[in-house]
């Protein structure tokens, strides 16, 4: 009965993160009417950025987009002239991908702890992805808005790069407007520059960050496979997620009855934190792996199936998925570094996948790939080069028919579905370039004598060292 009780409690934390968020804006905009309190650049000094991220979570298209975001950075504005500090839930997490990059620890609250940071720097650039939504947690977007809003309030540089935006709860939404006025966001697609627009927030036409990352070599994919049981068979790699368990809430009561009792909820996030997965989310979870599993079951008699967790929650999703498939491989992000993980994607004959970041990280080796999505992401991504016939949804009905329709097309013959996504990344590249551009011109903006190193304002010089494999892309 108490559990009961505790169950039905409305989640109010949401509202007073978002109130205390608010709070610690305000009192950045009075610290910095009437205090000196606060770092101001001055010229001959470096550039002082506080990356604000999903950072510290084993997330391995988060870890990607941030760390070529940080080489885009210092390439455009010069070793030496910017010294970045990046915000973590786990130090030991995310320990080794950002070189040069110092790494604080995110407490769960923190309003009192970014109205401190942001004195420090001389500007704050959101990096998450799923930027602006309520899809996963009202605090990631509280946390976001809330950095920023801070730098606005300091007349500092407020950056969002690579952002999308899309449905927000009412309250977030107004929190969004005000505290986001002032801020730049550098969107993935169309529809995020909308939302935002209806927000009065400013806004530039990118792209993701990823599409530079050069994962480890092919050698070192192949011989994890071979570790795992491949024998030179197609690989057929399967990206599957737990998408029913979003977005997370902050549930006091609950956590006081966990405590209480002694027990973690298997639901149990973080902190006061826990993932929305009631019996009905169960069942269509279980439906989603289902179907996954009846149409790459008939796939084991003629490829080699490897199940890649892009991140650590996906490891049980990849497990029940396992058993489904006979004990297919399995390869998590709590295991394998990132690097590990892009090359064995970019191994695949065919990729199914529910992350947005493995269709990514797979097109520029030219893998023709099947969306099972839970969001618009992966839509918009397959709808920009005409090919949303390959975007599926995790809940639709006959998915194992329709995945297993559209698998056996791509199995036949996925080379020009793998030409355009190829060929769709020198897109992309042209429009990370630009949006490095449009990252000088805000912070020139913002800071008019900060020195801008001599160069073309052509999208090419404002990208970093691509690698090999990309620069064959954009000679093609």
């Amino acid at each position: 009965m108490i559990r009961d009780w505790l169950e039905k409690q409305p989640a109010l934390a949401d509202l007073a993160l978002e109130a205390a968020t608010l709070a610690a804006v305000e009192a950045a905009r009075v610290r910095h009417a009437v205090s000196d309190r606060e770092a101001s650049w001055r010229p001959g000094e470096a550039l002082k950025l506080l990356l604000v991220g999903y950072l510290g979570t084993r997330n391995t298209g988060a870890d990607v987009r941030v760390a070529e975001m940080i080489r885009q950075i210092r390439w455009i504005l010069g070793e030496d002239r910017v010294d970045l500090t990046a915000l973590t839930s786990d130090a030991r997490l995310s320990a080794g991908y950002f070189p040069g990059v110092r790494q604080l620890k995110l407490p769960d609250l923190y309003p009192a702890f970014l109205y401190g940071e942001t004195a420090k720097h001389h500007g704050v650039v959101a990096c998450e992805g799923s930027m602006f939504k309520s899809k996963f947690a009202n605090a990631l977007t509280t946390l976001m808005a809330g950095a920023l809003g801070m730098a606005v309030a300091q007349n500092k540089l407020s950056l969002g790069y690579g952002a999308e935006a899309g449905a927000m709860d009412a309250s977030l939404r107004a929190f969004v407007r005000r505290t986001c006025q002032g801020s730049y966001v550098v969107v993935r697609n169309r529809a995020s520059a909308d939302v935002l627009g209806e927000l009065g927030v400013r806004s530039f036409l990118g792209t993701d960050t990823a599409w530079t990352f050069d994962p480890a070599p092919p050698t070192r994919a192949r011989a994890l496979l071979r570790a795992a049981g491949w024998d030179g068979e197609p690989v057929l790699v399967v990206c599957p997620i737990n998408p029913f368990w979003w977005p997370v809430r902050p549930k006091a009561g609950r956590a006081v009855w966990d405590r209480l009792r002694g027990a973690a909820s298997p639901t149990h996030y973080r902190s006061l934190y826990y993932h929305r997965f009631d019996d009905q989310d169960e069942q269509a979870f279980l439906r989603y792996l289902d179907a996954l599993g009846t149409a790459v079951a008939p796939y084991r008699e003629r490829a080699f199936v490897v199940l890649v967790g892009m991140e650590r929650l996906d490891r049980r999703a990849c497990e029940l998925l396992s058993e489904r498939l006979g004990g297919a491989p399995t390869f998590v992000s709590d295991e394998h570094p990132m690097f590990d993980l892009v090359a064995i994607l970019r191994e695949a004959k065919v990729l199914v996948s529910s992350r947005y970041h493995a269709h990514v990280c797979s097109m520029p080796a030219g893998v023709p790939a099947i969306g099972v999505s839970m969001d618009e992401r992966i839509a918009n991504l397959l709808a920009e080069r005409d090919q949303s016939e390959l975007c599926l949804t995790v809940d639709e009905p006959f998915l194992d028919e329709r995945l297993g329709a559209a698998l056996s097309a791509l199995w036949a013959d996925g080379e020009a579905v793998g030409r355009a996504a190829r060929g769709a990344v020198a897109e992309h590249l042209v429009r990370l370039g630009a949006m490095g551009i449009a990252f000088e011109d805000e912070l020139l903006r913002c800071y008019p004598a900060f020195p801008r190193l001599p160069r073309p304002r052509t999208w090419d010089a404002y990208l970093p060292p691509l690698p090999p494999a990309l620069e064959g892309i954009l000679e093609a």
